[in-house]
């Protein structure tokens, strides 16, 4: 993990949170969804400082966590592939590795970023990548049902994320997700991140077609599960937020 670059994606916009303001800001128990990212971070204790990426009302993040903090900014709201592409002049030379972090990811423990990196470093791969598997999309599951798909080929192997606004209604039924946690190695990142194109619904460059990259090139991509269901949780309206609330509270975490 010392070699480790950390990107955290907060220039969302949050548009169905209704506020205003970024969503990395909004508040789940009375603490920024950032906040409860960079703790975690913070608590890997790692000698190179996370990369955040921001966008939509920079200002506010930026005083909301200090200019100490090392910040890039997303121009232009072009999805997560161009997010990650705009920090690339901020990382550090020594970062052999990336791992990218999405800042509405509240409840995501460090146990999940320890054991992808180690998977990441035993497997020696290009990607590895973090999945979650649930048994349905009712109750507080309802919020994943919009999560890329994972498509395997027929060894099991991992072939491609396919966005849920690509997929067909049978394909909306694969219960292996995408939480969007990635590891790669950093020198591969940075020489193809460029290839992304943003031939899509959204016409937008979507990090998740960094898989196919690799795949194409016969490169090897793993994965790795998260620890817990609970932490696939990244609440995209105030319902979903209070909701999210109401759980943790059920369950006394």
């Amino acid at each position: 993990m010392q070699n480790t670059q950390i990107i955290i994606l907060a220039g969302g916009l949050g548009t169905r949170m209704n506020s205003g303001k970024p969503k990395s800001l909004t508040l789940l128990r009375g603490k920024p969804f950032l906040g409860y990212i960079l703790d975690v971070v913070d608590s890997l204790k790692m000698p190179i400082p996370p990369v955040i990426v921001v966008g939509h009302r920079k200002e506010e993040v930026i005083n909301a966590f200090g200019p100490k903090r090392r910040y890039a900014e997303q121009a232009e709201p072009l999805g997560t592939g161009q997010a990650v592409a705009s920090a690339k002049d901020k990382v550090h030379p020594g970062g052999t590795i990336t791992l990218v972090l999405s800042s509405d990811q509240p409840l995501l423990s460090k146990k999940t970023i320890e054991r992808l990196l180690l998977a990441h470093h035993e497997n020696k791969s290009t990607v590895t990548m973090a999945t979650v598997t649930v048994p349905d999309f009712e109750e507080w599951r309802k919020g994943l049902r919009h999560f890329g798909r994972i498509i395997r080929d027929s060894n099991g192997k991992m072939e491609a994320i396919l966005e849920f606004k690509e997929a067909s209604e049978n394909e909306k039924l694969i219960k292996e997700l995408n939480p969007a946690v990635y590891a790669f190695d950093s020198e591969w990142l940075w020489q193809n991140i460029g290839f992304l194109q943003n031939n899509n619904a959204k016409n937008e460059y979507y990090l998740t077609d960094m898989i196919k990259i690799a795949r194409g090139q016969g490169k090897k991509i793993e994965t790795a599960p998260l620890a817990s269901l609970i932490e696939a949780c990244q609440p995209n309206t105030m319902e979903e937020v209070v909701a999210l609330e109401k759980l943790l509270a059920k369950s006394n975490v």
